[in-house]
């Protein structure tokens, strides 16, 4: 009986250890759970580029066409800067027509679509141009094209109007540049930089909203025609014969008698013994002679021409200068020092030569408060 107690013992003894084996493969079958790998911080790194227009010339005032990143030194507020990169690109151009304004002798459609025309004209043909008029509003008359006829026939379809949106034309203008994929980016306005409605604090927004940006200001300015014409009238005795009492466009349509009596030339001196008028007339110069200091400064600020003459036919003579500065133009950029999020503060940049014989035209002002980020 022990015996027998002894020999099941051991069969059972060895069924288990048989066993072991199938159960360790059995186990080994089991679809074990992949721990998820833990992944490491990553570090964003932002590389921020500030772009600015240069011109460069000889010292005869010849351009020069072979300009390098080590022939220029960048100053950011008083920081230097080495450039990224020193290109040469065709120009995105946006012309603002101003055809209106109720207040107004010297300033003309005709004359503006003239000086228009010439800046097409002047233009390179692989420059990218488009066209925005206001008067009573602020719209695009020709989208972004190289082809010159279709914007001289656009150009010719422009409309003289009573109101003067020069706030609204710049938020277009600005709007309509910075959605734009080329880098060359310029902005020529043919203005008087008034308007009719709009208020002082909204017009500087409206500025320094193209500070903002990297887009370069042209001015063709009738202020100074404006201004030298409407001096007369601010006064109530004048020794100079009176000028016409409408504008050209609003005497044409009105009834054949009053026009002849609105257009026939006056002779002699004047007394004007109209406050209202004066008032008015003393306002609009008023008026005019802030717009001329605004619009030289955003020129100025944004490295642009600023051609304000007391001739129409000086302006007109002026579209290829303002042309060949567009074409002859440099797209510099450069990594700021200090990042734009850590110093809001305004910036002061300018471009200066490092190379002998080598003039570089370069200064811009850039209002890091506005930027849309």
């Amino acid at each position: 009986m022990g015996m027998i107690r002894l020999l099941s013992f051991l069969v059972f003894l060895l069924a288990v250890v048989a066993l072991e084996p199938l159960a360790a493969r059995a186990q080994s079958g089991r679809v074990q759970p992949t721990p998820t790998p833990q992944k490491e911080d990553s570090v964003k790194v932002v590389t921020e580029e500030i772009k600015v227009n240069v011109l460069a010339f000889d010292e005869e005032g010849k351009f020069v066409d072979n300009v390098k990143r080590e022939d220029l030194v960048i100053t950011e507020n008083n920081i230097l800067h080495q450039p990224s990169s020193v290109r040469r690109l065709p120009a995105n151009v946006l012309i603002v027509m101003d055809t209106g304004g109720e207040l107004r002798w010297m300033k003309n459609l005709d004359k503006t679509r003239a000086v228009a025309n010439g800046l097409v004209s002047a233009l390179k043909p692989q420059d990218s141009i488009a066209l925005i008029q206001y008067s009573d509003k602020a719209e695009i008359v020709a989208n972004w094209t190289s082809k010159k006829d279709d914007l001289r026939s656009a150009i010719g379809k422009t409309k003289f109007g009573q109101r003067s949106s020069f706030i609204k034309a710049l938020n277009l203008a600005k709007d309509m540049l910075v959605a734009s994929p080329r880098e060359n980016k310029h902005l020529i306005l043919i203005t008087d930089g008034t308007d009719s409605s709009g208020s002082s604090s909204a017009k500087q927004t409206a500025m320094r909203g193209l500070l903002a940006s990297d887009i370069t200001v042209h001015v063709m300015s009738y202020t100074q025609m404006e201004t030298s014409d409407i001096e007369p009238r601010t006064k109530a005795i004048s020794n100079s014969p009176p000028r016409k009492a409408l504008p050209d466009e609003v005497a044409a349509g009105l009834p054949n008698g009053a026009r002849d009596i609105a257009t026939a030339p006056k002779i002699g001196p004047t007394i004007n013994l109209d406050r209202k008028l004066l008032k008015t007339m003393r306002a609009r110069k008023a008026d005019l002679e802030i717009s001329e200091e605004q619009l030289t400064e955003l020129a100025d600020n944004t490295n642009g021409e600023m051609v304000n003459p007391l001739t129409y036919e000086e302006m007109l003579e002026k579209t290829g200068l303002v042309a060949s500065r567009i074409d002859s133009s440099y797209v510099v950029t450069y990594s700021p020092k200090i990042p734009l999020e850590e110093s809001r503060e305004e910036r002061n940049i300018i471009v200066t030569s490092k190379r002998p014989g080598l003039v570089v035209d370069a200064r811009r002002k850039l209002v890091v408060s506005d930027i849309r980020r």
